[in-house]
């Protein structure tokens, strides 16, 4: 049966061959018919796949975690943990209405879902900062003025907008292709974002609305109505429940009982959620066991996943935190003097007795101090713990073992000009 309204509308507004059997996205999101049985992944939607809620958690929540100490420059080398407003900012509160661990965790879910994170930043009469403003990615924009200056346009809830200067705006952009803008990872894969969003779809509704007949009585003729109620009615009574299952099933009149299973195609969708629960783990570069995956993980192999986790998918991030906090955070002459760098030791910190060894090693050969370890364990200093051990049987390169004369000696034996003879009668006299 034909709808003279819908026909109208599809004779306006149809393109090709588009008709009431096959009609465009665009009349689905007319009469609010999701198109492609409602999944359509966006950098918000995409959150309803597990495999990217958990990826994007735990770089999320690992970067947010992380202590962000600021220090000044010694001279001519090493550094000292300072106390700085910016460091106020990072590690405490950046503005009035949240921590700074909300503030990392929200920035940082911008930048894997969208591909840039925004913060607008906020100084006083003096020209100091004072508050960090996260922005949502969807509501910035990149714009220029008419002889090429760059500036952000931003759209607030209510829908107004108003210009921010590039120096007003802490921007972090991710991989991207002209250097100011990331791409957001979510357009680029969407369609295994797809995929997962479907195979979750097909479970639940296969579960959900699906007839999944597990057995079949045929009879050889053809059942009345008040036969066929009766037995119905017999085999819930008799059979139906988990109490009363195994029980010898009786059938009459020629009748022949067969069990089904599940078709080995509709068990496959099992494996396809696995493989796409890697795929997107190989999206955000994140260990396939913290994911819960642990089908190929050993105890041998997760401690060196866990450490490739740090090196080759959080220390980018930090690089990319860190660089952009010293480009729009500091002062020009800040920059060359302070340094705002994260902590990630905790996070390389193997078995106790791996560690332990380490610490051995490096005290031993005298570039640990007892104080220097107590802090990486987060223990008091201890009197006189900051004595560093020299090995009494190593000294510097080109120098004897027996002091400085040694020195001349040791050149005069590498030239070689006494014959056997004459160092003879040396050591006689």
């Amino acid at each position: 049966m034909k709808i003279p309204f819908l026909s109208s509308l599809l004779a306006r507004r149809s393109e090709g061959n588009s008709d009431l059997k096959n009609p465009k996205r665009w009349v689905y999101d007319a009469f609010g018919v999701p198109f492609g049985r409602g999944i359509k992944v966006t950098e918000g939607t995409a959150m309803r796949s597990t495999a990217v809620l958990a990826c994007v958690r735990i770089l999320a929540e690992t970067v947010a975690s992380l202590p962000l100490p600021v220090y000044r420059r010694m001279k001519p080398r090493g550094k000292q943990r300072v106390s700085h407003p910016v460091g106020d900012l990072l590690q405490r509160s950046p503005n009035p209405r949240m921590t700074a661990f909300t503030f990392r965790e929200t920035m940082m879910a911008h930048i894997l879902l969208w591909g840039n994170c925004y913060a607008e930043i906020e100084y006083n009469e003096r020209g100091a900062i004072t508050a960090l403003w996260p922005i949502p990615p969807h509501r910035v924009e990149h714009m220029e003025t008419s002889s090429g200056d760059p500036f952000f346009r931003v759209t607030t809830k209510d829908g107004k907008q108003h210009n921010v200067p590039t120096y007003a705006m802490f921007h972090i952009p991710g991989l991207g292709f002209d250097g100011t803008k990331g791409i957001s990872v979510i357009a680029w894969s969407r369609q295994a974002i797809e995929l997962a969003l479907a195979t979750e779809q097909f479970g639940a509704e296969f579960f959900a609305n699906g007839t999944n007949v597990g057995a079949v009585a045929t009879h050889p003729g053809t059942l009345s109505d008040e036969a066929f109620n009766r037995l119905s009615q017999s085999l819930k009574e008799k059979y139906e429940g988990l109490g009363k299952a195994h029980r010898l099933m009786l059938l009459e009149e020629g009748m022949t009982f067969s069990k089904n299973t599940i078709p080995p195609n509709d068990a496959q969708f099992l494996e396809t959620r696995k493989f796409q629960t890697l795929e997107i783990a190989r999206i955000f570069r994140v260990p396939p066991h913290m994911l819960a995956d642990l089908e190929r993980a050993t105890f041998s192999n997760i401690e060196q996943q866990s450490i490739d986790f740090v090196t080759h998918t959080i220390r980018p991030w930090l690089i990319r935190w860190e660089q952009a906090i010293a480009w729009k955070l500091f002062s020009n002459f800040e920059e060359r003097n302070y340094i705002a760098e994260f902590l990630i030791e905790g996070l390389l910190r193997g078995e106790t007795k791996a560690r332990y060894e380490a610490y051995a090693i490096a005290r031993q050969n005298g570039w640990l101090s007892v104080n220097e370890i107590r802090e990486k364990e987060n223990m008091n200093p201890i009197e006189g713990g900051d004595v560093y051990l020299q090995p009494l049987n190593m000294t510097e390169v080109g120098k004897a073992n027996k002091g400085g004369d040694n020195d001349n000696e040791g050149d005069e034996g590498a030239k070689g000009t006494d014959t056997p003879g004459e160092q003879a009668g040396n050591s006689e006299s």
